[in-house]
């Protein structure tokens, strides 16, 4: 096993010990971990903040680990070390992960089957916005909607992280993109070739129907029970509801698991009408419907699909905001404020 220099030899990590405040956040010193078989230590160079740490903060996230523990969904790195019988050329190559948790760490351990390469000339920073988001937006869009050119698709929170790369795949593939958001990121939308509508209008469907009078191929759905209803009722004949979240109940005090499996079934019934639209819940660990080695393989695959999407400039990285490892709490601050346009990165 290759030496950690000194300065590898301390880790600093965001420790999460309960349901806090982002001020609650704790930075804290520890000793660098060492690689077991089959896992490899990764020098973090960039996380990011997204919907499951804000869940998790709350102890809303479904399957989070017991407090405490660190957050960070997912991790871009440069290899420093492999576990027995690791795979030595790995060593300073750098690549990127879904973890789940740990990854608000200056040094982080990573399976060793779950990392990614990072293109030549990728920053580490934009690989990080295409992480858990791109490969989210890639497998709803083309596994799950089954997207084709000329198609009209609608995406609810077209500012978020996901969205805006989910827009940019649509739109790079010759797929036309309607999108709500906060009317003060509609410029950007633009700019990316979404055509805007905002989300607190009264009556976002009948704006939609005024651009797409026969309704919309596919609603992606962030926000959960709250507006599916309305969701697949703005599908065509054929069209997809895809539904990837419970956002709009995060804050509420009810209990997650029976809207969950509530709208579980509603889905199903939906999907089950004589009326040729369909209805689904994305959920991006998956192994539990196809397998744990196949859904990793996919995984891991669609990840570096949209990485070399990343690098060939058809899709550009959308950050928000960047912040020091030190300054974890602010970035979940500004992850957890309105307006926010793209993803809320972290680096060491």
């Amino acid at each position: 096993m290759t030496p950690l220099r000194p300065a590898d030899q301390i880790t600093t990590q965001v420790n999460l010990p309960g349901v806090v405040a982002p001020s609650g956040l704790q930075v804290r010193q520890v000793a660098t971990p060492v690689p077991a078989a089959g896992q490899v230590l990764l020098r973090m160079e960039a996380s990011g903040v997204s919907f499951a740490e804000k869940a998790m903060r709350r102890g809303r996230y479904p399957g989070q680990p017991k407090f405490p523990f660190v957050p960070g969904y997912d991790v871009v790195g440069t290899v420093l070390t492999v576990g027995p019988q690791g795979e030595q050329t790995m060593v300073g190559q750098r690549v990127a992960a879904a973890i789940k948790t740990g990854g608000w760490a200056s040094h982080v351990l990573v399976p060793a089957d779950e990392i990614v390469p990072v293109p030549e000339g990728v920053a580490a920073a934009d690989a990080e916005t295409v992480i858990v988001n791109g490969v989210t937006a890639w497998q709803m869009l083309y596994s799950k909607a089954q997207a084709k050119p000329g198609q009209t698709i609608l995406v609810l929170g077209a500012s978020s992280g996901v969205g805006t790369i989910l827009a940019q795949l649509a739109i790079s593939d010759g797929i036309r993109v309607i999108g709500t958001a906060s009317p003060r990121q509609h410029a950007a939308l633009r700019a990316l070739g979404v055509e805007p509508i905002d989300y607190a209008d009264p009556d976002v469907a009948a704006r939609v129907r005024e651009l797409s009078p026969r309704g919309v191929d596919a609603v992606f759905d962030h926000l959960g029970p709250s507006s599916v209803k309305q969701s697949f009722a703005l599908l065509d004949q054929g069209g997809i509801l895809v539904v990837y979240g419970i956002a709009a109940d995060l804050d509420k005090n009810t209990a997650l698991v029976p809207r969950f499996l509530g709208l579980l079934t509603t889905l199903a019934l939906w999907t089950a009408l004589p009326n040729g639209r369909r209805a689904l819940f994305y959920d991006f660990w998956e192994g539990m419907l196809i397998g744990k080695a196949e859904a990793k393989q996919r995984r891991r695959a669609d990840m570096a699909k949209v990485l070399a999407r990343l690098a060939s400039g058809a899709i550009k990285p959308v950050i928000a905001a960047t912040f020091p490892l030190s300054q974890a709490a602010d970035a979940m601050e500004r992850s957890e404020a309105r307006g926010l346009f793209g993803k809320v990165v972290i680096t060491p």
